[in-house]
């Protein structure tokens, strides 16, 4: 892949770097069957990126539910704790990140909370290589919002148009997008397509 073109690399972290959603879908899981709410797997896929919080009000959205979203993301958070395994890198972007650290600013901009994210990207050896780490805590306006990417972009002091964005949802490639940056959809663990933000 030539990314000659870009002077900093931004990666996702759920499902781009780390392959960390079968855990989150599983604490998910846990959480809904304690709730006793459907549970729908291909749904909570879909919302891959999206900060806890804002996954319990979509739950409460999409079943005409009145929960109460704190506790049930606490409890989500709490599930995710317990697990053993939380997944493994995924070695193509990995290799990505790797082989980029030494000529590129390297950038984490993720929909997950500093608590979750830090000993994921730690026990992954990922945090070390890391130039800046932005989470769910670090902005108020989520993906598909901008506001992740362009906070990663300012803390490595690039302009966006210099950045290209590693994703795994539409939810991140819209907020990439959004942000005036490329952006490299990752599915299944395999780098697919490039897509151009307008501002080139």
């Amino acid at each position: 892949m030539d990314l000659s073109a870009y002077q900093g690399l931004i990666f996702d972290m759920d499902g781009t770097l780390i392959d960390s959603m079968p855990a989150h879908v599983q604490a998910w899981k846990k959480t809904c069957e304690l709730y006793e709410i459907p549970f729908d797997e291909k749904w909570f896929y879909s919302l891959g990126g999206m900060p806890t919080i804002k996954t319990a009000q979509a739950i409460n959205h999409r079943y005409h539910q009145n929960l109460d979203t704190k506790r049930l993301a606490n409890t989500k958070s709490e599930f995710f704790e317990t697990l053993d395994f939380k997944g493994g890198v995924i070695p193509s972007t990995y290799q990505i990140l790797v082989d980029n650290k030494p000529s590129k600013k390297i950038a984490v901009g993720t929909g997950c909370r500093q608590m979750n994210a830090l000993p994921l990207l730690d026990e992954a050896r990922i945090l070390p290589l890391l130039d800046a780490l932005v989470t769910a805590d670090d902005v108020d306006n989520h993906k598909p919002n901008p506001d992740t990417f362009l906070q990663a972009a300012m803390r490595i002091g690039l302009e966006p148009q210099h950045c290209l964005v590693f994703e795994d949802t539409e939810l991140g490639k819209t907020a990439a997008l959004a942000a005036g940056m490329d952006c490299v959809l990752v599915v299944d663990g395999e780098i697919t397509t490039l897509t151009k933000a307008n501002n080139h």
